[in-house]
């Protein structure tokens, strides 16, 4: 038996998310019905994060324990071939014994968009959520700063999804307006040790809140302090996040010493 690192990237728009559910297209299925045409066995696969219905990815990880002969390249481009053409693996890699895509993780990044003016770029719709309304940047660059760093993040959890605990550390959390095609854009970005259901669109609802200026500063900062769910903002569609990228100190077997050559 081998372990397997697999890096995705997918357009969520028409599955129900990442994990497996009954009647319903999920990514996880497209997967492992792949892995079963390569290698004619049913693997399981386990990814860093289950990403709701209609959330995309850039860097998905995924692991895997495979019988299989087959060099980690060539299994990596077989799965490619034998999946939808919205999910594209990007890279495979052997792993070390009992690589874990969640348990292994360090941190995960984010990235969401959104279109504020009044103009949208129609081909981008899918893709970010469109508002009708300006932002006030600044404002919202006020905000991400107020919850940057380590704090219990319950008022930014939806229910549903209870977890041992609620404090995490957020290590990045930026707000940048882009013009570079006549079309202008908020990317909010979040890097953290680990999320909590639906944390990141529940973020980017708040700060919504304030940028347009139907809640304050002191408003965010009390929600977050409350811990309490009904204080904070809305939760942000799902068709604007995407994980960009999910980072590991304990995934890939050490290289082989250099050959003497000495001699």
């Amino acid at each position: 038996m081998r372990w397997f690192k697999i890096t995705l990237a997918y357009d969520g728009g028409a599955y129900s998310g990442w994990q497996l559910q009954e009647d319903q297209p999920t990514v996880q299925q497209a997967i492992e019905e792949g892995l079963q045409s390569v290698t004619g066995q049913q693997v399981r696969v386990t990814a860093s994060g289950r990403t709701d219905a209609g959330v995309h990815a850039a860097g998905q990880v995924i692991s895997c324990a495979i019988d299989t002969n087959l060099p980690a390249g060539d299994l990596g481009r077989a799965l490619h071939a034998n999946t939808p053409h919205d999910i594209y693996v990007l890279k495979s890699e052997e792993a070390i014994k009992d690589f874990h895509a969640i348990r292994d993780a360090n941190s995960k990044q984010y990235r969401y968009l959104l279109q504020d003016a009044t103009h949208h770029d129609v081909q981008a719709r899918k893709y970010s959520w469109q508002l009708h309304h300006l932002l006030t940047l600044e404002t919202m660059q006020e905000g991400a700063a107020l919850l940057k760093g380590t704090h219990d993040f319950a008022a930014f959890q939806t229910s549903g999804s209870p977890r041992s605990g609620t404090v995490r550390t957020v290590s990045e959390l930026s707000v940048e307006r882009l013009d570079g095609d006549g079309f202008e854009r908020i990317l909010i970005h979040v890097s953290a040790d680990g999320f909590l259901y639906n944390m990141v669109r529940n973020i980017v609802g708040s700060l919504v809140e304030v940028g347009r200026a139907a809640c304050t500063l002191d408003w965010l900062n009390e929600a977050l302090q409350s811990r309490d769910r009904r204080r904070a903002g809305p939760t942000a569609p799902a068709h604007g996040l995407t994980l960009m990228k999910v980072a590991y100190s304990r995934d890939l077997p050490p290289d082989p010493p250099a050959p003497d050559i000495s001699n």
